[in-house]
């Protein structure tokens, strides 16, 4: 007997010690440098074949062909089990922002302790610790194409964005994060004599599109939640609001526009988050032990809070997306929208660069509201024409379903013409505001020529957004698809609609 538990031992005690060993990069460098993509990679594929919890999926390749990873949680098959809610978080779409992919590393090894193990009850678990490899290890912004990842989600014509959007869309995810930093250290704060000093930031979905009940259960229930969460756990928090110093430049909460990781996931009726750390000031490793702990906590207590609320969430979101996925019916879509205020004022707490103490600033031109200002009847669907290769090409990065169109009876099909080419005030930048009128199309139609896409589909409100000519958030605003607007020309997208 004795002899049988020795050997067993001997077995056993240098997997045990082995498992031990695995820890993050980060750590095993004593926070002195960042993870570069090898040790990442390495790292990653020990936690993968030491755990039954954890399998890793490789959902793609960035511009030079390194890996994105997806570590996929689960004590069961992921995706399989229905009961439970399936959870997106993926970091570091911008290379120079180090803490979220060191942040969910640790979490990474944090989550695979026996004592957390109850998480997984509940949730399947994505999590892609590094969007922007290329980026990462040249510590810049964009990836290697010189593109901004977090501008590419309706475009979708990067190679990291399109795995990003084809994991989505496998598993249709109720909750999704995208982890980034921000900085407050701008030469206006410093004329300004204060800036922004919180370890973390969150801010939710604010497309006026997205469903009200989700956006109310975020900011009136998660929100709340997470600050309190990270308060307890020694790391101060805000709500993400971007802008110049008060007096200077208005404060809103963030972008509506559906181009960025939150709401490109949000207009499909996901519960879905942007968390900002705060960034080093000085070079990579300043502050970094905090930073990348701030956002493990921060992703951990958006973990906390869907495991708590799981039923609440998973069947908002499915009730939500029915509304997206069911016959039309007389749907209007926000095309334009502004950031406006309803009388409320900020109270700011900042960091004062003259007593080096915290102090609270109100802002006056406070502007938490997003007010449609431009709204168009949702069609049944758009025609594409098959010779513009741009558009199907499009469509099929997005999964949207090309398919043959039979004109009913009841059926219209409108033609927009572009009189004018004007410009429009979006978050401080110009863009293209053509003045149009919707007619009966005039030509001679022949299904053969085009592609119907339906927007009876989870992306519906999105192609909307994408093909109307006036949306301020369409394809149109972007260079490769501008020539979709000729002054003087019908635009080439058609439009069914019920009669």
């Amino acid at each position: 007997m004795k002899t049988t538990l020795l050997f067993f031992f001997c077995l056993t005690f240098p997997i045990f010690l082995f498992s031990q060993d695995i820890i993050s990069p980060l750590i095993r460098n004593s926070f002195t440098k960042v993870t570069p993509y090898e040790e990442l990679s390495s790292y990653i594929g020990q936690l993968d074949n030491n755990s039954d919890l954890l399998k890793v999926e490789v959902i793609g390749q960035s511009v030079k062909g390194r890996n994105l990873y997806a570590l996929k949680f689960s004590s069961s098959r992921f995706g399989a089990d229905k009961s439970k809610i399936k959870v997106l978080v993926f970091a570091q779409q911008h290379g120079n922002e180090q803490s979220g992919k060191e942040g969910a590393l640790l979490l990474a090894q944090d989550l695979l302790k026996p004592g957390n193990s109850y998480l997984f009850d509940k949730i399947d678990l994505a999590l892609v610790p590094q969007m922007n490899p290329d980026g990462s290890e040249v510590n810049e912004r964009r990836n290697a194409h010189g593109v901004d990842l977090n501008r590419n989600h309706l475009i979708l014509n990067e190679p990291e964005t399109i795995a990003l959007h084809s994991f989505f869309d496998k598993y249709l995810f109720d909750v999704t994060a995208d982890v980034h930093e921000y900085s407050p250290y701008g030469e206006e704060w410093i004329k300004y004599g204060y800036r922004k000093n919180f370890n973390e930031t969150v801010g939710v979905t604010t497309n006026p599109n997205v469903s009200e009940k989700i956006r109310e259960l975020s900011n009136e229930k998660y929100i709340p939640f997470l600050l309190n969460y990270l308060t307890d756990r020694k790391f101060s928090s805000f709500i993400y609001c971007p802008g110049g110093p008060p007096g200077l430049a208005y404060i809103r909460h963030s972008t509506f526009d559906i181009n960025d990781g939150r709401q490109s996931f949000g207009i499909q009726n996901t519960f879905s988050f942007i968390q900002e750390g705060m960034n080093g000031k000085d070079d990579l490793t300043d502050n970094l032990k905090q930073r990348a702990e701030g956002q493990m906590t921060g992703i951990r207590g958006l973990l906390e809070y869907v495991y708590i609320n799981t039923n609440k969430i998973k069947s908002l979101v499915a009730t939500e997306r029915k509304t997206l996925t069911r016959p039309v019916k007389n749907e209007q879509v926000s095309i334009q929208s502004e950031h406006a205020g309803n009388g409320q004022k900020l109270k700011l707490p900042l960091l004062s660069y003259y007593s080096g103490h915290d102090t609270v600033v109100t802002v006056n031109d406070y502007r938490p509201v997003v007010k449609s200002i431009s709204e168009v009847g949702k069609p049944i669907g758009y025609l594409i024409p098959k010779q513009l290769t741009i558009l199907a090409d499009w469509a099929k990065r997005h999964s949207l379903g090309l398919s043959a169109y039979q004109k009913k009876a009841n059926e219209r099909i409108g033609q927009y013409f572009i009189n004018s080419i004007d410009s429009i005030d979006f978050e401080g930048d110009m863009t293209v505001n053509p003045g149009v009128t919707e007619k009966d199309y005039q030509g001679t139609f022949s299904a053969n020529d085009y592609y119907f896409i339906s927007t009876a589909q989870l992306k519906g409100n999105m192609i909307v957004l994408a093909l109307e000519p006036k949306s301020e958030l369409g394809l149109v605003t972007y260079k490769a698809f501008a020539d979709l607007l000729k002054q003087g020309q019908p635009y080439p997208v058609l439009r069914v609609s019920r009669k």
